[in-house]
């Protein structure tokens, strides 16, 4: 038997990360019930204190999730909001497979607000090593 799972992220501002991984990917930023968090914040299960205004949407503050539309059954990834900014290098990332649009791949991610971080190859394989707007490494292949 096997397991859902979904891979988070940590984020200083989790609806930015999500906006900018989902234009990254080309998937979407799942939408919020606004209706949804008005009615547990009127009933008094949750706080205004627990919600943001987000491109004109009212969002729970502490994350938020994007998933692949063409493929629904991949795993989402949510960013989490946490205090602290990132101080080492990741333990885990992730990889965009683009082939042989790596480079040009890796061009668009930089125009939209990544950071080449180096370039590397072993044996047939060459990637780009980039960092995000927060700078979480992943790498294009």
């Amino acid at each position: 038997m096997g397991y859902e799972f979904q891979v988070t992220v940590d984020a200083a501002d989790p609806h930015t990360q999500a906006k900018w991984w989902a234009r990254a990917l080309e998937w979407e930023v799942e939408p919020s019930n606004e209706d949804f968090i008005r009615g547990l914040v009127e009933a008094g299960r949750a706080q205004e204190s627990d919600t943001t205004v987000f491109d004109g949407v009212l969002v729970w503050k502490v994350g938020a999730a994007i998933s692949d539309p063409v493929h629904p059954g991949r795993p989402r990834v949510l960013f989490q909001l946490v205090p602290e900014g990132k101080t080492v290098k990741n333990r885990m990332h992730l990889d965009i497979r683009a082939g042989d649009r790596r480079e040009e791949v890796a061009r668009t991610l930089e125009q939209a607000g990544a950071s080449v971080l180096y370039r590397d190859s072993q044996g047939p394989f060459e990637w780009v090593t980039m960092a995000d707007p927060e700078g979480n490494e992943f790498c294009v292949t």
